[in-house]
């Protein structure tokens, strides 16, 4: 007959593994309630970003903003005096919409409905 002290080597870890099994399986069903979930904010509508960039119109970081809502949809229409020397003048197609953007101080400085191509100087300076 063979003694239990044979078999103690093999038992002990092998209670040991299953110990920690079980409990890693019970300690992650509770897990779940007791993480953080990051909620998104809901996203813009083209109306809204675009009243946004007007709002924001005339101060430093509005270029980003505006690079950020209209990524790859921004056509240059041309160049004109304003701003701090140049400003482009950038059609959104999708939107019906053209922006006035000095990059030097990385802002927008005018937005008007429809294809505009040269600004008045006033709105621009």
């Amino acid at each position: 007959m063979l003694k239990s002290k044979f078999f103690s080597p093999f038992l002990t870890p092998l209670a040991v593994a299953t110990v920690i099994t079980v409990g890693n399986v019970a300690l992650d069903s509770f897990i779940p309630q007791f993480e953080n979930k990051a909620i998104s904010a809901p996203e813009l509508t083209a109306k809204q970003k675009i009243e946004l960039v007007t709002k924001n119109k005339g101060q430093i970081g509005g270029g980003d903003q505006l690079r950020r809502f209209f990524f790859g949809d921004l056509l240059p229409l041309g160049v004109q005096p304003g701003g701090a020397g140049m400003v482009v003048n950038l059609y959104n197609k999708a939107n019906d919409v053209t922006f006035s953007y000095c990059a030097t101080y990385d802002v927008v400085v005018a937005v008007k409905k429809g294809k505009v191509t040269m600004f008045p100087p006033n709105e621009v300076k």
